[in-house]
This record gives structure tokens, C-alpha cells and sequence, in this order.
């Protein structure tokens, strides 16, 4: 009898453990993306746009900080290369000029908030809405400020970067691949 009780809980903290591994490490991705768009943009007009967004990310960060240590997840061992490959991400795009920042901005949100959304759809199909209410919140909101972010690039003129299309695919592709990994390692 405790041996299926234990069976029930483990797959569902599996779930949550691999969902905040892979949340924090893009919470923290995000605010090195922000900070390299900052060291580049930092100067200009849209720097406010950029802040404003990034103040949002610090924010998703310090909660993800918190929910990890709460829930005894392991961060993924690979922070300090995602940590590099986001500033790098980020100073690279605003290389281009404010179209590439925002090009990138939509491009990793889009992924998050699919990321996200995909999240909420697992923990309901599992029937643990009740079970993880409060962490469903908190990803709701956390997807819907990413869907800001998203639509924000958008108004600023993303889709005027060089090969937009391109541009949006690789990074688009790249988050992708980091989820995955951080998921598991």
C-alpha cells in the first residue's frame, strides 16, 4: 500500500523537479539575454523597453530561485554555459541594432510561452491543478509577462531585423535544444 502510494507522488515531483530545473535555467537565461542587450542598448531609447522587460525577468528569476530551494530541485549543471550563451545571445542581437534585440526578444518568448503553455496542459492532464495551484499561477502569470515580451518586439520592430525569418528560426531552435537538456541534466 505505501509502495503505490509512493508510485503516485513520484511521477508527479518528477514532473515538478523537471519543470523548475528547466524554469529557472530560462529565467536566468533570460536576465543574461537582457543584461547583453542592455551592455549594447543600454544608451539609447529603447533602453526602457528593454529595462522594463528585464525588471520583469528579475522578477521571474527571484521566484525561480525561491521555488527550486522550496522544492529541492537541483539547478541544471549546465547554468554557467546557458548563463554565457544569454548574454552572448543577447549583445550578439543588439549588435544588429534594436530590430535584432526585439527579433531575439520574440523569438525566445514565442518559445517560452509555448513552453509554458505545454507546462499548465501537463500538470491539468495530470489532474494535479489542485495538488500544484499555487505553481500554476505563478507559471500562468509568468507566460502571459512572457506573451508581453513577445508582442512588445513585435511593436518595436522585430520583424525589421535582417533575415528576420532566419534569425527567429535559429535562436527559436537553440531554445528549444536548451530546454530539452536542461530538462534532464
Amino acid at each position: 500500500m505505501i509502495n503505490n502510494l509512493l508510485d503516485k507522488y513520484k511521477p508527479a515531483e518528477e514532473m515538478i523537479q523537471r519543470f523548475l530545473r528547466v524554469d529557472h535555467a530560462g529565467e536566468v537565461g533570460a536576465n543574461d539575454i537582457y543584461a547583453g542587450q542592455m551592455a549594447v542598448l543600454g544608451r539609447t531609447k529603447e533602453a526602457p523597453i528593454i529595462q522594463h522587460m528585464w525588471d520583469q525577468e528579475k522578477v521571474h528569476r527571484a521566484k525561480m530561485n525561491e521555488l527550486i530551494v522550496e522544492h529541492r530541485v537541483r539547478p541544471t549543471v549546465l547554468l554557467p554555459i546557458w548563463r554565457a550563451a544569454g548574454f552572448a545571445l543577447g549583445a550578439g542581437t543588439a549588435l544588429i541594432g534594436k530590430e535584432g534585440a526585439m527579433a531575439c526578444t520574440v523569438a525566445v518568448e514565442d518559445t517560452i510561452v509555448t513552453h509554458y503553455t505545454d507546462q499548465i496542459r501537463e500538470i491539468i492532464d495530470q489532474g494535479k491543478e489542485e495538488e500544484y495551484k499555487e505553481l500554476l499561477q505563478i507559471i500562468k502569470k509568468f507566460r502571459d509577462e512572457e506573451l508581453e515580451h513577445h508582442d512588445t518586439g513585435i511593436e518595436h520592430g522585430a520583424e525589421l531585423a535582417p533575415q528576420y525569418k532566419l534569425l527567429t528560426k535559429v535562436i527559436k531552435l537553440g531554445c528549444q535544444t536548451a530546454i530539452k537538456i536542461a530538462e534532464r541534466v
